[in-house]
C-alpha cells in the first residue's frame, strides 16, 4: 500500500510539472503573437531658404584705415613773437585763411631800410653815369685820357649792380613781412594747436604750430592677397572700380568711392598689395586714422544661384548642405561654393533654382530624417535676418 502511494504521489508531481510547462510555452507563445509598434522619430525642427538667381556682385573685402588726403605740419619762416592765432583748434579752414600773424615791427623796418638803400644807391648811380658820360666826351675832345674816362664807366657799371642789389634786398625785406601772415595752404581741419598767442618762434624749427589734415576727398588704404592683382588690374582696364567702406557696428549706408591707386610692388613679407580708394567724403564721415571694413567690386556675376552662407556645411569630403525633398526629408548634397561674402554663397554646382536648404538646425539632421518648418520659406536676402530673428526669439537683429 505504501508503495502505490508513493507511486500515486509521484505520478501527480509529473503531471503537474508537465501542466506547468504547457501553461508557461502558451504564454510566450500568446505574448510573441502580439508584435510591438515601433515608435516614429520626431520631426527635427529646421530654418530653411530657398535656392534663387540673382545677379551678385563679385568683391574683395579687407580692413582698410582711412587717411588724409594732404597733410601739412605749419611752420614759420620766419622768427618773432606769434601776435594773434586766427582760427580755434579743430576748425576746417580755407586755402588761403590767415591762421597766425607774426610781429611784423622788425620786418616793416627792414623793409623801409632796404627802400632807402635803394633810393640812395639810385640817385649815385644817376650821378656816376652823368660823370661817366662827361669823361666820354672830355676823351674824345682830348682834354682828359682814355684811362680816366674808363674809370668813370667802371664807377657807374658797379652803382648799378648796386642797385640791382638793393632791389633784390627791398624784395627779400618784402617777402620776410608777407610771412608775418601764415595763411593756410590746403583746405582741411586744423587739430592740436601747439604755439599760441605771446610765444616766440624760429624759422622752421619745432614745434610746429598746428598740421592740417584734408579730409574732403579722402583716402581709404587698404591691401588684398597679391593673388587678385592681375583680376584688379583687368577690371580696371575696362572701368573704375568701385569701393565701399564701412564702420563696424554703424547704422548708416557705407561711404562709397572709387580704385584710384595700386603700389608698384608687393609686399614680400605679406604677400599682399596695398591699394588706394578715394573718397568724396562730403558729409565727413570718414576720419583720418579710423579703421573700415572695406568691399571692392570687381565684377557682377549674372544669374548666379545663391543661398545663405549659413547653409554651408564643411566635411571630410569637401563643402555640402542639407536639401529638404518635397517629401520633408533631409539630403545632404556636396556643391561646390564660388564666393562666399556679405552673408551669401555662390553655389556654382550641386543645386538647382527653387530647391529649399537647412539653414538653421543641422546639428540634429541626418540623410532621410524628417523635418518641420520654423519658419517660411526665406529667401537668401532675408534667410540672415531671419535666422538671427529666431534665434533671438523672434526679435529682429539691428546693425548692419
Amino acid at each position: 500500500m505504501a508503495v502505490n502511494a508513493r507511486n500515486n504521489w509521484c505520478g501527480d508531481i509529473r503531471s503537474l510539472t508537465l501542466s506547468g510547462i504547457v501553461l508557461a510555452l502558451a504564454a510566450l507563445g500568446g505574448c510573441s503573437s502580439k508584435p510591438v509598434a515601433a515608435k516614429a522619430p520626431p520631426s527635427v525642427p529646421v530654418v530653411v531658404a530657398t535656392a534663387e538667381r540673382r545677379d551678385i556682385p563679385v568683391q574683395l573685402s579687407a580692413i582698410g584705415a582711412v587717411e588724409a588726403y594732404s597733410t601739412v605740419s605749419v611752420k614759420s619762416n620766419i622768427g618773432g613773437e606769434v601776435t594773434a592765432v586766427h582760427f580755434r583748434e579743430g576748425d576746417f579752414v580755407r586755402k588761403g585763411q590767415v591762421i597766425f600773424t607774426i610781429d611784423q615791427r622788425p620786418y616793416v623796418a627792414a623793409l623801409h631800410q632796404a627802400e632807402g638803400n635803394l633810393a640812395r644807391d639810385e640817385a649815385q648811380t644817376a650821378n656816376a653815369e652823368a660823370q661817366a658820360r662827361r669823361y666820354v666826351a672830355l676823351q674824345k675832345e682830348g682834354v682828359v685820357a682814355s684811362e680816366q674816362a674808363e674809370t668813370m664807366d667802371s664807377q657807374a657799371a658797379a652803382m648799378r649792380a648796386l642797385v640791382l642789389a638793393d632791389k633784390a634786398a627791398v624784395e627779400n625785406a618784402r617777402v620776410q613781412l608777407q610771412y608775418c601772415t601764415i595763411t593756410s595752404p590746403i583746405d582741411g581741419r586744423t587739430g592740436n594747436l601747439a604755439v599760441k598767442a605771446g610765444n616766440l618762434v624760429k624759422a622752421n624749427d619745432t614745434p610746429i604750430l598746428v598740421t592740417i589734415n584734408q579730409i574732403t576727398p579722402i583716402y581709404v588704404t587698404f591691401t588684398v592677397p597679391e593673388q587678385f592683382l592681375p583680376q584688379i588690374q583687368q577690371y580696371m582696364q575696362q572701368k573704375a572700380l568701385a569701393v565701399a567702406a564701412t564702420f563696424p557696428n554703424a547704422s548708416q549706408p557705407p561711404a562709397r568711392g572709387s580704385l584710384t591707386f595700386i603700389d608698384n610692388s608687393v609686399d614680400q613679407a605679406t604677400g599682399t598689395i596695398k591699394l588706394k580708394g578715394t573718397f568724396t567724403n562730403a558729409d565727413r564721415r570718414l576720419w583720418p586714422g579710423q579703421f573700415v571694413n572695406v568691399n571692392l567690386t570687381l565684377t557682377t556675376e549674372r544669374d548666379a544661384i545663391v543661398v545663405p552662407s549659413q547653409a554651408i556645411q564643411t566635411g571630410q569630403k569637401g563643402t555640402f548642405l542639407f536639401v529638404v525633398k518635397p517629401d520633408m526629408t533631409a539630403e545632404t548634397r556636396a556643391v561646390t561654393v564660388g564666393q562666399n561674402a556679405s552673408g551669401t554663397a555662390v553655389i556654382t554646382a550641386g543645386l538647382q533654382p527653387g530647391e529649399r536648404v537647412v539653414i538653421d538646425g543641422q546639428l540634429r539632421l541626418a540623410p532621410g530624417v524628417k523635418v518641420e518648418f520654423r519658419n517660411p520659406v526665406a529667401t537668401p536676402g532675408k534667410a540672415a535676418t531671419a535666422a538671427a530673428a529666431e534665434r533671438n526669439g523672434g526679435k529682429a537683429a539691428t546693425g548692419d
